[in-house]
């Protein structure tokens, strides 16, 4: 396997040789902010910290977190290197209305292909694996850049058919035999639908396992909640649930014991804190804190994710002794996980409010009978224009990413729904997912 070199050792060693390693991770990311970050050179102004004395990590974690307000009010300020040095331009899904742009070096994408070659070598992957990439690797996406470039760091070979399109899934399956699949989970209950309904024999194909995107397989206790079990119920693969985000650069993947993605501590140092920033111990759930390591074009200190949920810290069963974290739990601030792509309600109501003709709208989130979540936007209008609602979906494609469900509705219907009684003022948003 080309990636089994002695930064990988790390994942077997033991829990203080990891933080000491981290420890100087953290110095020299401190001493590179301090001399080529705008943003935190004003953080560490402002706050009267000198980073070239924060020696532990007690110190460190005195530092301000980051969030996405600031991603996104500040974006430039967070380049480290100067423009030439720039390789490829990605963005976030759309926090706020607008996505934010990581920029990237040389050496930040070949972390990122590190990070994922090592991500698959941790579900048991290795050279001799084909991967079907269900992914897109256009419209500004990580994911499916970083899967490419992870499967050709280890060795491993890659097919990449890109999203959608059942009938050919199943011909590329039929034709080249990829021993896995990178895919959204609902999208093999509509691989297993479509195959059912053309008699293809899809339990006996290529496929022997599925590293799923974007969408949780597994309950707290790591059962399977209803997506997971309804896939695992019709397809005898091995699934492999993961966790990551464009902001940090690096994913959490479980191994065959499924008891919780495993971080790369040499890539990411993790903090769990609670809604009042301080740390929560292993018996509590905590907002996923990151610090990225080794990233050169626009590295993050203290970066709240907005994810909740528990860590674990014990020895796993594949002899890692690295943190896993559990299946996400909850989203600050009514945070949206849809499709593989993470929104706020604020993204929306840019967009809607963008068009003259809409008159009123509400936003309904609920959870369908799979477990993930959908998205209902009732739209009331000031005059019928053809295609209006293919208009809408178009703009909310472009911007984030998303195809939600649209209805329309008279401006009495609509204004009922978002003037409720005993309400001070009109409520346009309704998480109704339990």
């Amino acid at each position: 396997m080309i990636i089994k070199n002695n930064a990988l050792n790390i994942e077997f060693s033991s829990p203080e040789q990891i933080r000491a390693m981290q420890l100087e991770k953290l110095k020299e990311l401190l001493s590179n902010l301090a001399q080529n970050s705008p943003f935190y050179q004003d953080v560490f102004r402002k706050n009267g910290i000198n980073p070239n004395a924060i020696q532990d990590f007690e110190t460190f974690a005195q530092i301000p977190t980051t969030t996405k307000d600031d991603l996104h009010h500040r974006n430039d300020d967070f380049l480290c290197v100067p423009r030439h040095q720039i390789i490829d331009y990605v963005t976030t899904s759309g926090t706020l209305g607008d996505p934010v742009i990581f920029a990237l070096t040389d050496n930040d994408l070949e972390r990122l292909a590190f990070n994922e070659a090592a991500s698959f070598a941790i579900t048991g992957s290795d050279e001799n694996e084909i991967f079907q990439l269900t992914t897109t690797m256009d419209r500004r996406f990580m994911a499916g850049l970083a899967y490419f470039l992870g499967a050709r760091k280890l060795g491993a070979g890659i097919v990449r058919v890109g999203s959608g399109i059942p009938e050919l899934q199943w011909d590329t399956i039929a034709k080249i035999k990829p021993t896995a699949i990178i895919a959204v989970p609902s999208f093999l209950l509509k691989l297993i639908e479509y195959a059912e309904s053309k008699g293809i024999d899809y339990k006996n194909s290529s496929i022997k396992k599925a590293i799923c995107i974007g969408e949780p397989i597994r309950n707290i206790d790591f059962s399977w909640n209803p997506l997971g079990k309804r896939i695992t119920d019709a397809w005898p693969i091995d699934l492999f649930s993961t966790y990551a985000s464009t902001e940090m650069g690096a994913a959490f993947t479980e191994c065959i014991h499924g008891q919780g993605g495993h971080s790369q501590p040499e890539l990411v140092f993790m903090e769990f804190l609670d809604e009042n920033n301080q740390p929560v111990n292993e018996t509590k759930p905590g907002e996923v804190v990151v610090t990225t390591l080794g990233v050169e074009g626009m590295p993050l200190l203290r970066f709240k994710t907005g994810d909740i949920c528990y860590h674990y810290t014990e020895k796993c069963l594949c002899g890692r002794t690295t943190t896993r974290l559990g299946p996400i739990i909850g989203r600050r601030q009514q945070m949206i996980k849809y499709k593989g792509t993470t929104i706020y309600p604020p993204a929306f109501f840019d967009i809607l409010n963008d068009f003259d003709n809409i008159l009123n709208y509400a936003i309904e989130i609920f959870t369908n009978e799979i477990g993930t979540d959908e998205i209902l936007v009732r739209v009331a209008c000031h005059n019928e224009i053809e295609h209006f609602d293919k208009t809408i979906l178009d703009h909310f494609r472009a911007k984030l990413r998303v195809s939600p469900k649209i209805i329309f509705q008279s401006g009495d219907e609509v204004a009922k729904i978002t003037n409720p009684e005993m309400s001070r003022k009109p409520i346009k948003f309704f998480d109704n997912r339990g």
